[in-house]
C-alpha cells in the first residue's frame, strides 16, 4: 500500500492583490509566480520532495518525510522575501487524490482563498517516518516526440498534441485510480499514484492512444520519498527507451493481480 503525503500551497488573497491598488503588469505577475514556484521547488527538492505548479496561485507538492517545522520555515522564508504569503494544508492517504482533498479541506476550513484575514494557515498531519514502498511515481513521455512533432510541426501545434495527451492521461488516472498527474515540460508527465500494477499502466497508455492518438511510454518507481521514487521512475523510463517497451517498473515491485 502506498502512503502519500500531499501539501497544498495556496497564495493568500492573491486575486485581489493582483488588482490592488490597480491592476498589475501581467509580466510582473508571471515573474513573481515563476520565481515563487522555483523557490518552493528548490526548498522542497533539497528535502527530497516534489512540487508541481498547477495554476501557480495553487501548487501541489509531495512532501513525504518533511515535517511541520520545515513547512513553517517555508512559510517564513516566503513571507520575508515576497509581497505575498502562503497557506499550507497537508494530509496523508493511500490515494494521492484523497490526501489532496483533505489538504484542501484543511485550508478551506480557515476561510476563502480571497479572504484578506486568512493568512499563513498551517494545518495538517505529517508522515515523518517513511518506508521504501510509500510512494509510487510514474514518469510518462511521448514516444519519439521529436521525430513526430518537434521536427515536423510548428511549436504551437506540437504543444497542442502534447497537451491533449496530458489532459487525456490526467483525467483517466484521476478518475480510474485517484492518481495526480502533472505536466513537467517538454513531453514529460509525472503521475503520483496509489498501488498500481503493470496492467494498470498498460491500460493508461492504451487509453491515451485510443483517445487522442498519442503514443506514450512510462517508467514506474517506488521509494520512501518523492525523489527516490521519481528517480527510480526515470531509470525505468530509460529502460523503455532502450528496449522499446511501453511500461517498465523498478524499485519495490508493484502488486500483481
Amino acid at each position: 500500500m502506498t502512503t502519500t503525503q500531499v501539501t497544498l500551497v495556496q497564495i493568500d488573497n492573491y486575486g485581489p492583490w493582483t488588482v490592488t491598488p490597480e491592476p498589475r503588469r501581467e509580466m510582473d505577475l508571471q515573474t513573481l509566480q515563476s520565481r515563487l514556484f522555483a523557490d518552493i521547488a528548490e526548498y522542497l527538492g533539497h528535502r527530497d520532495g516534489y512540487a508541481f505548479f498547477t495554476r501557480f496561485d495553487n501548487m501541489i507538492t509531495v512532501t513525504n518525510g518533511i515535517d511541520g517545522d520545515a513547512h513553517a520555515t517555508l512559510q517564513e522564508s516566503i513571507r520575508n522575501r515576497y509581497p505575498v504569503t502562503v497557506s499550507l494544508g497537508t494530509a496523508v492517504s493511500d490515494r494521492p487524490v484523497d490526501a489532496l482533498e483533505e489538504a484542501n479541506h484543511r485550508i478551506q476550513l480557515e476561510g476563502s482563498a480571497q479572504d484578506e484575514h486568512r493568512t499563513e494557515v498551517l494545518a495538517g498531519e505529517y508522515l515523518t517516518e517513511t518506508t521504501p514502498s510509500d510512494l509510487q511515481i510514474a514518469h510518462f513521455d511521448v514516444v519519439n516526440a521529436t521525430g513526430k512533432y518537434t521536427d515536423r510541426l510548428n511549436e504551437f501545434d506540437t504543444f497542442i498534441n502534447i497537451e491533449r495527451a496530458y489532459a487525456s492521461l490526467m483525467e483517466y488516472l484521476r478518475e480510474a485510480h485517484g492518481a495526480l498527474s502533472f505536466f513537467v515540460g517538454g513531453d514529460n508527465i509525472i503521475a503520483v499514484c496509489p498501488d498500481l500494477n503493470e496492467s494498470a499502466f498498460t491500460d493508461a497508455v492504451d487509453h491515451v492512444m485510443n483517445d487522442v492518438d498519442v503514443d506514450l511510454q512510462v517508467g514506474v518507481g517506488r521509494g520512501a520519498t518523492a525523489h527516490e521514487a521519481g528517480f527510480a521512475a526515470k531509470h525505468a523510463l530509460e529502460d523503455c527507451r532502450h528496449d522499446g517497451t511501453s511500461v517498465e517498473i523498478t524499485g519495490v515491485p508493484a502488486p500483481t493481480d
